[in-house]
């Protein structure tokens, strides 16, 4: 009897667990990160939470806004991880750098990654997302 009613209660578990998987994949996500700092071990965190994200959440609308010192992941001479943000961009997160930080650092967008989206002003970009219903996370230790 003991054993009838264990295999009762994992049967049950195991389609309440589907159940829940089968919402969170329909339900429609959307993120907005903020990164501002220049460490290049939160880069890589970054990175590795993004890849995270994509894989449970395929379809997810997730936009990183970079601005400060965080343009230096984006610079084509100095990002540690261009080559993951490339992946990253094929699976639809777009990594947005602020146009009004690049003119203080006297960039360009050649000195770029070509993966980036450009916005005039990252503060105004992540208040507009947050308009839009997307979720704040802000990136870094």
């Amino acid at each position: 009897m003991k054993n009838i009613m264990l295999i009762i209660v994992l049967f049950i578990s195991l389609l309440s667990n589907t159940s829940y998987a089968q919402q969170t994949d329909t339900k429609e996500h959307k993120v907005v990160i903020q990164l501002t700092t220049g460490d290049t071990l939160a880069y890589r965190a970054l990175v590795k939470q993004l890849g995270n994200m994509t894989k449970i959440w395929p379809n997810a609308k997730i936009e990183v806004i970079i601005h400060n010192k965080g343009i230096a992941m984006m610079k084509k001479e100095s990002s540690n991880v261009a080559e993951e943000i490339a992946t990253l961009t094929k699976k639809g997160v777009r990594f947005v750098v602020c146009e009004f930080t690049m003119q203080q650092l006297k960039l360009e967008k050649k000195d770029i990654l070509d993966d980036a989206f450009y916005t005039p002003y990252g503060l105004i970009a992540i208040v507009t997302k947050q308009e839009e219903g997307y979720s704040y996370l802000k990136a870094g230790f």
